[in-house]
C-alpha cells in the first residue's frame, strides 16, 4: 500500500493574496445593542458562490497590562467573571473608550484597577482572542517603574490584587489555574522578551 500523504506547502509558497478565501457581505442587520457590545447578523457569499449566515459581536477593543513590580513579580488580579460564574486570575485589562488610543487606555486602566502609575511602557503586541465571532482586539503592554497613586475602581467593580513571579504564573497556566487567554499569551511574550534581553 502506497502512502499518498499530500505535500504541505510552506507559508511563502501560498498563492499571493487571500482574495480566494474572502466572504462577501450580502446583507447585515443589528440584532442587539447592549452597554458596549453589538450583535450583528449577516448573510454572505462564500468563495464557492454559496450563501451562509454569520453572527458576530462588535467590540470596541481592549488593552491588557503586565505590571512589573520593583521586586520582579507581576501584579495580578483575581476577578469574578459573570459569564462563566467564577473568579479568574488575570492581568489588569479594560476596554477602550470611544476615540481613546490604546496606550492612554492602558495607563488609565492600570491606575483605576490597581492604583499604580508606570513610567516605562513597552508595547508587546496585539491579539484577536475570539476571531470566530468577535471584532475584539487586545493590545498588550509591559508596564515598569511603578509608583503608587490611588485606586479608583469603576462602580460595581470588585477585585483582589496580588503579586506572583513569572515561574509561578507559568506553573498555574500548566495546572489549569490560569486559563485567561490574554494572561497566558502575555506571560509567554514576557518570558520571551526576558530571554532575548539576557542574550
Amino acid at each position: 500500500m502506497t502512502n499518498s500523504f499530500p505535500r504541505i506547502p510552506s507559508f511563502t509558497e501560498l498563492r499571493l493574496g487571500d482574495g480566494h478565501l474572502k466572504e462577501t457581505q450580502l446583507s447585515s442587520k443589528k440584532v442587539y445593542e447592549g452597554y458596549y457590545l453589538q450583535l450583528i447578523q449577516d448573510r454572505v457569499t462564500l468563495p464557492d458562490g454559496k450563501e451562509a449566515g454569520r453572527e458576530y459581536l462588535i467590540h470596541p477593543g481592549a488593552v491588557a497590562i503586565i505590571p512589573m513590580l520593583p521586586d520582579g513579580r507581576i501584579l495580578l488580579e483575581r476577578q469574578y467573571r459573570y459569564p462563566l460564574h467564577q473568579a479568574f486570575l488575570e492581568i489588569p485589562a479594560g476596554k477602550l473608550d470611544a476615540g481613546e488610543d490604546s496606550l492612554t487606555c492602558a495607563k488609565r486602566e492600570l491606575r483605576e484597577e490597581t492604583g499604580f502609575i508606570a513610567n516605562d511602557w513597552t508595547f508587546l503586541g496585539k491579539i484577536h482572542p475570539i476571531i470566530s465571532h468577535s471584532t475584539e482586539f487586545i493590545d498588550i503592554y509591559l508596564a515598569k517603574d511603578l509608583s503608587f497613586s490611588h485606586q479608583s475602581l469603576d462602580e460595581g467593580e470588585f477585585l483582589d490584587l496580588f503579586g506572583a513571579h513569572v515561574k509561578e504564573i507559568e506553573d498555574w497556566i500548566k495546572e489549569g489555574l490560569i486559563t485567561d487567554v490574554k494572561t497566558i499569551i502575555s506571560t509567554y511574550w514576557l518570558k520571551d522578551l526576558q530571554i532575548r534581553s539576557d542574550e
